[in-house]
């Protein structure tokens, strides 16, 4: 029996073979919440018969229904690679690192058709009952990413989903020793693609990748649920900078509206040989938008900028994964 409040909650997490199919949680999230709700449209009849004052009951009808919401949590040292695939859309398998227990995971920028997820909820009641609903055909169109001065890394992952059931049993949810990345492993680069140098006084970051999609397919003959969202707009990246001015460096990008490539990486505990625990966040391509340096007291002078992010004509966006999954 679990415990009766949100402390006995979990969320379990699998890839889907056909959008919308159910397929048993392989993977449990340590969250921190969500959001993830059952959305309906329902009608309801208005037809006028001599004194009734109420509309009939039976005359509502559900004509459609879908899921949404988002799930917050720590960006861990295992466990990440089910949610990257379904934000950034490549099939990913772990490389592993020469004969060690290293494995990497190379997340480059691609269409997401085809990848989405089962994610299963179970909910307890005050008596310690776990309630279970299933949310299918989740396709993820956004996740941001932050961690700033004594933090962690945390992301935050926004869902469509095209229906919800209750039938499928509750998985048992167990789950891997993992750690958080965190401020203490953080560096950010910029410069020429692939020759980056170290920043100094950045104190905060956040990364935010959008995958736009047509969510409203609906159509006659699919008992009021949609068909798979289809990319309808340009990826968007965006982020703020938040820093001491300790250089000109990000203040010179603004005012010539330079283009530098950005890497935001965590690096922690050695895995094997020269391998360690890796979460990365390369942009080939960023260009500051707001944040010259004003001076509002007396106090050290913290600008703050926002970046988008581009194509840089060659390179692609990428998150690097190394951790000891052998399997996303």
């Amino acid at each position: 029996m679990a415990i009766g409040s949100g402390l006995g909650a979990q969320l379990g997490i699998s890839a889907e073979s056909t959008y919308g199919t159910y397929v048993a949680p392989t993977r449990f999230i340590e969250f921190t919440k969500e959001s993830l709700v059952l959305k309906k449209t329902t009608a309801q009849s208005a037809g006028i018969a001599a004194g009734r004052l109420l509309p009939l009951s039976s005359r509502r009808v559900l004509t459609r229904r879908e899921a949404s919401g988002s799930v917050d949590l720590e960006v861990t040292n295992k466990g990440m690679g089910l949610l990257l695939q379904a934000l950034m859309g490549t099939s990913v398998t772990p490389v592993q690192q020469a004969a060690t227990a290293a494995y990497l995971q190379t997340h480059t920028l691609a269409d997401t058709m085809g990848k989405s997820l089962t994610i299963q909820k179970g909910v307890p009641l005050t008596t310690g009952t776990v309630t279970k609903k299933n949310f299918l055909g989740c396709k993820v169109v956004s996740a941001e990413f932050s961690c700033e001065v004594g933090g962690m890394l945390t992301g935050s992952f926004e869902v469509d989903g095209k229906d919800v059931e209750e039938s499928s049993a509750l998985a048992v949810a167990s789950y891997v020793s993992m750690t958080p990345f965190h401020f203490g492993q953080m560096a950010v680069k910029t410069g020429v693609f692939g020759a980056e140098t170290a920043l100094d006084g950045i104190r905060k970051v956040s990364c935010k990748i959008e995958r736009p999609q047509e969510v409203e397919r609906f159509y006659a003959g699919q008992s009021g649920l949609k068909r798979e969202p289809i990319a309808n707009d340009q990826v968007k990246i965006s982020g703020n900078l938040e820093s001491d001015y300790v250089a000109t460096t990000l203040d010179d990008l603004h005012t010539s509206d330079g283009a530098t490539s950005f890497v935001w990486e965590f690096v922690g505990p050695l895995i094997a040989a020269t391998h360690f625990e890796t979460f990365r966040i390369v942009l080939p391509a960023i260009r500051l938008d707001e944040g010259p340096p004003v001076v509002d007291g007396f106090g050290v002078v913290k600008p703050s900028f926002n970046y988008v992010g581009l194509f840089d004509g060659t390179n692609p966006v990428k998150i690097e994964y190394m951790s000891t999954d052998v399997s996303l």
